[in-house]
């Protein structure tokens, strides 16, 4: 290793003073450093509310990175009592996430106590604010008279977050001032309701007028059997709908949540009394019908969307109409549904690509050739599928010049940087990954790169990839597409015969090379295996000595996440779209997705009902060609991967053993 530091300049000094640091963080940090467990007791202090144990273990973190950590915990535990150190921590540490966090805590203790100038004068210098920060900020400003905070609290009205406490003086003042009406707080009950947020819904319903307002006693007995309620209403009850909204609004719910599990029989009910709405609103409940439908890929589907013109439907709506139309081949409709959408979601890449390819289904082949060029290139699933269009196979950029040490010198010498790798050395994952993020923002690419470099240095893959994934102009997708641990991987793909590139596609989606990674469901390891998937593929393959603690191992958990690739690829038609599907929800499901006639890969992908998978899928495959671009060292086709879904029925009859 060839690190230059020089020991003239303000940079060269920091750096030379720094050197031993530096060199562990090169060589890498698995051993733990002098000062780990100190820290690691202050985090635990901090949690406990021990301020003596806190500031004990505070003494033993002179020059450990995570020293400025610790800072934070003990100004944080003394804040509302003992605030005189906080100015000097935010200047001295201006810039970094703990004084952004710091000074987030900060605001919200003063603004609780109603202390406006102060928090005027701090919100300012928030760099990425949550929404109690936010609402503090806003509320600041209102109280100096600034008219243009209401407007800017506005649209947090219409998001589907729940309001923090810090908040509703806002949301008061906009219904005082008239800027939110009675369509308004309709529009946030019902997306609450859509939510399953029925106390939030009563919540925003409080703003309506009295004659108004939903019986808190209906929205319970709908939440709890919707059919029920609607059977024992009286005839008169749907007849009076027709002047009380509240009645309709709730009538409305009703639908959506039978709609929720069954659509046919929520049109079959909606079909009763839906002539006594407004159009507005029977256009609202024939979109949440066919929303529903959309994701059970119902034939049904495209009628019921074609009775919501009068409304104005979400964009969730908006896609699945685009999704249920591109099932049934009907590029007509695929056009009409994406005219309909908002300009920032059209522009997207996916509805991009859709659009391009009903135009050239249509054959205004100028005008979707255009389109494709918009996003071609994109190193995304729809960019890949786009550049294919205009005649060009996928293959890596140029790499990028190699990382110079004066580079990854600069890099060592990041503070946030180097906090996020001792975080993630000692295992504080989610502080770690923070840190390092905050960190990358408004870096060059050099920067970037040199950052990815660091990160691989020190075996932390998935940072590494995170930084080169950022990168604009210059790339290095050896290291985007990192491929670790190949000594284990390759062998058991050559004898499985499965393609290293799919195998590595699906890991780099499934963990970022952690080895310890864990869902939240169980998944473990490096290929993100479920406790009881990799009991019965050990089982079946006959594993000798298998026990649970052996899933993390990572040539067991290699051995296991392959041999279940193997196995749904053989159940369903070898088709490595439908089994990247089946690794991630579940073989049944794959199968189940299928339609009736021949469907394209990239339709199958797109119109998965499950938003995970649907991405991870779409990821998986895009991580597969790129790999394979590295791997073959050749151009590499995404269409002809993904190629044709056969229908219901065909190759999957050994996934039903699957698990």
């Amino acid at each position: 290793m060839n690190i230059n530091i020089q020991k003239s300049g303000k940079t060269g000094k920091y750096l030379y003073r720094l050197l031993p640091g530096l060199l562990l963080l090169c060589l890498g940090q698995s051993q733990a450093a002098p000062g780990d467990e100190a820290f690691l007791q202050a985090r635990d202090a901090f949690a406990s509310g021990n301020r003596v144990k806190l500031a004990r273990a505070l003494d033993g973190l002179q020059t450990h990175d995570l020293r400025v950590w610790a800072e934070y915990y003990q100004l944080r535990q003394q804040m509302d009592e003992n605030p005189a150190g906080i100015p000097d921590f935010l200047a001295m540490q201006s810039g970094s996430l703990p004084a952004e966090r710091l000074r987030s805590d900060w605001i919200k203790s003063l603004g609780k106590r109603g202390r406006w100038d102060e928090v005027a004068r701090e919100y300012p210098l928030m760099v990425q604010p949550d929404q109690e920060t936010q609402c503090y900020g806003l509320q600041a400003r209102l109280q100096q008279d600034d008219a243009a905070a209401l407007g800017e609290a506005r649209p947090l009205w219409f998001g589907t977050a729940d309001l923090v406490d810090a908040c509703r003086p806002l949301m008061d003042a906009l219904v005082t001032r008239r800027m939110l009406n009675d369509d308004d707080v309709w529009e946030r009950v019902r997306r609450m309701l859509e939510s399953k947020k029925p106390k939030q819904a009563l919540q925003a319903a409080r703003y309506l007028p009295d004659a108004q307002m939903p019986d808190p006693r209906a929205i319970d007995a709908i939440s709890d059997n919707p059919m029920r309620f609607l059977a024992r209403l009286p005839n008169k009850y749907f007849e009076e709908a027709r002047k009380d909204r509240g009645q309709r609004e709730t009538l409305l719910f009703a639908i959506a949540r039978i709609a929720a599990n069954d659509p046919a029989s929520a049109a079959d009910q909606f079909e009763k009394f839906a002539d006594n709405f407004p159009a507005a609103e029977r256009a609202y409940g024939w979109g949440q019908i066919a929303l529903q439908a959309a994701r059970r890929h119902m034939p049904d589907t495209l009628s019921w969307f074609a009775r919501t013109e009068a409304t104005t439907l979400s964009e969730e709506q908006l896609a699945w109409w685009v999704r249920a139309a591109l099932r049934a081949n009907n590029w007509v409709t695929v056009r009409r549904a994406i005219a309909r959408m908002p300009a920032a979601l059209a522009n997207q890449p996916d509805w991009v690509y859709w659009q391009a390819r009903a135009l050239a289904t249509q054959g205004h082949r100028a005008e979707a050739a255009a389109l494709y060029q918009r996003i071609a290139g994109q190193p995304n699933f729809y960019g890949s599928l786009a550049s294919e269009e205009l005649g060009q196979p996928i293959s890596a950029p140029p790499r990028a010049a190699p990382v110079t040490p004066q580079e990854l010198g600069e890099a060592m010498a990041n503070e946030g940087l180097r906090r996020a790798l001792a975080l993630l050395r000692l295992d504080v994952r989610l502080e770690g990954v923070r840190e390092w993020n905050w960190s990358l923002r408004g870096m060059t690419d050099r920067q970037l790169l040199a950052a990815a470099e660091l990160a691989r240095r020190n075996d932390v893959y998935d940072r590494a990839i995170s930084a080169a994934d950022r990168t604009q102009v210059q790339h290095d997708y050896a290291v985007r597409y990192l491929a670790p641990y190949r000594d284990k991987v390759e062998p058991k793909a050559r004898e499985l015969a499965l393609d290293p590139g799919w195998v590595y596609g699906l890991m780099r989606q499934e963990s970022r090379f952690v080895i310890q990674a864990r869902s939240t469901v169980g998944a473990q390891g490096l290929m993100q295996v479920m406790p009881a998937t990799a009991s019965w593929v050990a089982k079946k393959i006959g594993l000798a000595d298998y026990h649970p603690k052996r899933a993390m191992d990572i040539d067991t958990n290699v051995i296991l996440g392959t041999n279940y690739m193997r196995m749904v690829l053989d159940g369903l038609d070898n088709h490595p779209v439908l089994a990247s599907a089946a690794y991630n929800a579940g073989p049944g499901r794959a199968k189940r997705w299928r339609a009736d006639v021949p469907l394209e890969g990239a339709i199958y992908a797109e119109s998965i009902p499950f938003s995970e998978t649907r991405d991870y899928v779409k990821k998986v495959m895009s991580n597969t060609v790129f790999y394979n671009a590295l791997f073959e060292n050749k151009p590499q086709s995404l269409k002809s991967r993904l190629g044709v879904i056969r229908p219901r029925g065909n190759g999957d009859a050994e996934a039903e053993a699957l698990p």
